[in-house]
């Protein structure tokens, strides 16, 4: 029982719990239960305290429901503060650091009537230096991506059914395509990072992991995501999706991937079209480090000026601003990147979503977070990104594709991700 509670999706499990198939206790036992038969290995969680798990389980099942997330476990990524469990960003500087205070997304979610399970392990400071130890959980020898290493991977091993995650680079949607799990990564600012470790003010963005758009959908609700015209479900012959003609060089699986769900969706009656967009993304080429390289300076400037000898050489290169970045580069790539955002809003709202790839390669069998160049581009555009498991590779790994669109078309991105999902996730 515990076994088929825990291959639930997150929406299924409310249906159980609000039906009286199960109890909230029984279903924390299970998620539980599932860490300790394969946490060991996949080593996805940097703090858990399972009685006091059980203990919150057992006090909101006495109570009435609290919101509709009432009884569902959450995990967090180690780097969203929370009140009564340790904050510690995967730092030498942080163990056992407890902030007392919850961050704004987290207590919408207690608000919603979540149980915060427990928190996932993480790249340092959800950026370089120090990696998670946690394991790719479909091959223990594989990186899982980074830098929301551990809540992809619980989410992937049944261990927890949702959990949040953040994005600078590539950091949700990559470890989602490299685990085989649903990502989502809203409009940038879209949910509140207000007590969230930000590396980048201008880049991080709030985002969360599940087995199912339904699930995705859940916590966009939660957090009030709605664009100004409510989505319209339509039959699969009545959507136009517009394929990414890629401008870089990604693993023949990935390629094929893309292709592949390309030619799938036109049997099923989709309307596709490639298209180049080499006019948006050509000019944000270099732009990235240069703005995660002098964001990252005025974020970790504290730590590099009080404790510079447990500061990560990685963090203080960025303080030091070792590649040189001038201040005249940084206001050229916000300009830039400003006028790509325009741009790419004005192709992508011909269409009803923009389909590419979410990684450059199946899991690598290194440690690694992985190469966020797939990413970083749609992170700089502030848009709406959906990962969808797209089958597997030749090593056996998952691999992914992304669905994007228009800043804050956030509920019509995962509207046509669920009516695409059958025919992508193969």
């Amino acid at each position: 029982m515990q076994d088929d509670l825990t291959r639930l999706t997150a929406t299924q499990m409310l249906v159980r719990l609000r039906s009286g198939a199960t109890t909230i206790e029984r279903l924390v036992r299970a998620c539980l239960a599932r860490i300790e038969a394969r946490d060991a290995d996949v080593l996805a969680w940097s703090y858990l305290d399972p009685d006091a798990a059980i203990r919150a389980a057992r006090e909101m099942d006495k109570q009435p429901d609290k919101g509709t997330l009432h009884g569902l476990p959450i995990g967090l990524k180690d780097i969203f503060d929370t009140a009564e469990m340790p904050t510690q960003h995967n730092s030498p500087l942080y163990v056992g650091s407890r902030p007392g205070l919850d961050a704004a997304c987290v207590g919408t979610l207690r608000a919603a009537g979540a149980l915060i399970l427990g928190k996932t392990d993480t790249s340092e400071f959800a950026g370089m230096g120090r990696l998670a130890a946690t394991r790719n959980p479909h091959d223990l020898a594989r990186t899982p991506g980074g830098s929301s290493s551990g809540s992809a991977a619980s989410v992937a091993d049944f261990q927890v059914p949702l959990a949040l995650g953040t994005q600078t680079g590539g950091s949700l949607i990559r470890p989602a395509s490299y685990c085989g799990v649903y990502a989502f990564k809203p409009t940038w600012n879209a949910v509140s990072a207000e007590g969230v470790k930000l590396g980048s003010t201008t880049l991080d963005t709030v985002g969360w992991y599940g087995r199912c758009v339904a699930d995705l959908d859940l916590l966009a609700d939660v957090y009030d995501l709605h664009d100004d015209a409510a989505p319209v479900p339509r039959p699969l012959s009545g959507l136009r999706i517009a394929v990414h003609r890629l401008g870089y060089t990604v693993d023949p699986a990935c390629e094929a991937a893309l292709a592949s769900a390309a030619d799938r969706l036109a049997a099923a009656g989709v309307d596709v079209s490639w298209i180049d967009l080499s006019e948006v993304l050509g000019p944000l080429d270099g732009l990235w480090p240069v703005i995660f390289g002098l964001e990252g300076h005025a974020a970790l400037l504290n730590l590099a000026r009080s404790r510079p000898e447990t500061l990560h050489p990685s963090f203080m290169n960025r303080v030091k601003n070792t590649p040189g970045y001038t201040r005249a580069q940084l206001v050229a790539a916000y300009d830039a990147a400003a006028r790509s955002r325009v741009a790419f809003d004005r192709i992508a709202d011909g269409f009803d979503a923009v389909l590419t790839v979410s990684a450059p390669d199946e899991a690598p069998a290194e440690k690694t977070a992985g190469n966020n160049r797939t990413n970083r581009d749609w992170t700089m555009l502030h848009v709406p990104c959906v990962n969808v498991p797209a089958g597997v590779g030749p090593a056996g790994m998952p691999v992914g594709l992304t669905l994007t669109g228009p800043r804050f078309s956030d509920r019509k991105v995962l509207c046509v991700a669920a009516a695409l999902a059958p025919v992508i996730d193969v």
